[in-house]
């Protein structure tokens, strides 16, 4: 019989489909044909639901996660959910570290699994004792709390090598070219990017070796890292959720990463309606960008290259903000003209 025997075996072999719509109306049909992997088709509708049992599979060989134990992740929800639902299934205390710039959907969903929040102050330094990360680090050190700490943690992007990365090449029918997707700790696109690379390299002309390309927001490091290998001065708060940082985890492998485009929150917000509007695709706001990405890449590609995009969850848990006065009071001027009418119409 072909049914599971929990929901953890249901993670992955996520269903991909082609943005043409997309394609038509932003790229005028010319280019090359985008497709994106729905990661929102996983049992808890994310990309990071393919790394949280790994995770902890790997404290629990290391002997850092003993049973009845406690788990503790700095956490902007979806790695969280991930966490949760594997430890729920496996008896595991979770404690979530969230910034308070997290919809309150995502709150109220960890809590939903039995997750306990510590909420944290978005607009501190990394270092600072306040933000998410160190008070993940407190509860490890005086509790004696297992850290997976998704930024540090090579069960992350080995995830993606190990399932990832070979979905998509099977699912193109290795006929991929490039690979655009979002950079937040770096583990969706480094396990992807090294194991497309490893596919297809050999690969002849004019297809050649897939081109892994990272999607920054602006005020993150990754981009200005990219090309000079240094730290930018102006790191600064953005809008765009689960993507971006102000510091540098080792889960990225630049090795893996070809090159890098920077959207803004102005150009992510939109794309996520136009994801919902064109293509019935509702996302968040770190799928927008890729998207975006995806779009400008494949523009100036032959039509016989393919990219292929990520878009890493579902959009339910953003509906707080996905309206035009919560837009507008941010200063998206660029806030889709439908949700200006339906904003009008309810007035």
């Amino acid at each position: 019989m072909a049914i599971a025997k929990s929901i953890l075996d249901l993670v992955g072999n996520t269903p991909m489909v082609y943005l043409d719509r997309l394609r038509a109306s932003v790229n005028k049909g010319k280019g090359a044909r985008v497709a994106a992997k729905l990661e929102m088709f996983n049992p808890g509708s994310s990309v990071k639901d393919r790394i949280g049992l790994p995770m902890i599979r790997a404290g629990e060989k290391a002997g850092l996660l003993k049973p009845g134990g406690t788990i503790v992740e700095p956490t902007s929800g979806n790695t969280g959910l991930g966490l949760a639902m594997a430890a729920s299934l496996l008896g595991y205390r979770m404690v979530c570290a969230v910034p308070d710039k997290i919809p309150k959907e995502k709150q109220d969903l960890l809590k939903a699994y039995g997750a306990e929040l510590i909420v944290c102050p978005t607009s501190v330094d990394a270092d600072d004792p306040r933000s998410y990360y160190k008070q993940a680090e407190r509860l490890r050190d005086e509790e004696g709390a297992y850290l997976p700490y998704q930024y540090y943690n090579a069960a992350n992007p080995t995830a993606h090598y190990k399932t990832t990365g070979p979905e998509i090449w099977e699912q193109t029918g290795g006929k991929v070219t490039h690979f655009v997707a979002g950079m937040g700790t770096g583990g969706t696109i480094s396990g992807t990017g090294k194991f497309l690379h490893e596919a297809s390299n050999g690969r002849r002309k004019p297809a050649g070796r897939v081109q892994v390309v990272g999607v920054d927001t602006v005020g993150s490091v990754y981009t200005n890292f990219h090309k000079t290998g240094k730290f930018p001065k102006d790191t600064h708060q953005y809008l765009i959720d689960g993507i971006g940082e102000d510091f540098m985890p080792t889960t990225v492998w630049w090795d893996e990463i070809d090159a890098v485009q920077q959207v803004s929150d102005e150009d992510a917000f939109l794309m996520q309606a136009k994801l919902a509007r064109e293509e019935a695709l509702f996302s968040g706001s770190s799928a927008g960008a890729a998207v975006h990405a995806a779009l400008k890449v494949a523009k100036g590609l032959p039509s016989t290259a393919l990219v292929v995009t990520l878009l890493p969850d579902i959009g339910d848990r953003y509906l707080s903000k996905f309206n035009i006065e919560w837009m507008e009071a941010k200063g998206l001027t660029k806030a889709p003209s439908y949700l200006r009418k339906m904003s009008k119409r309810g007035a």
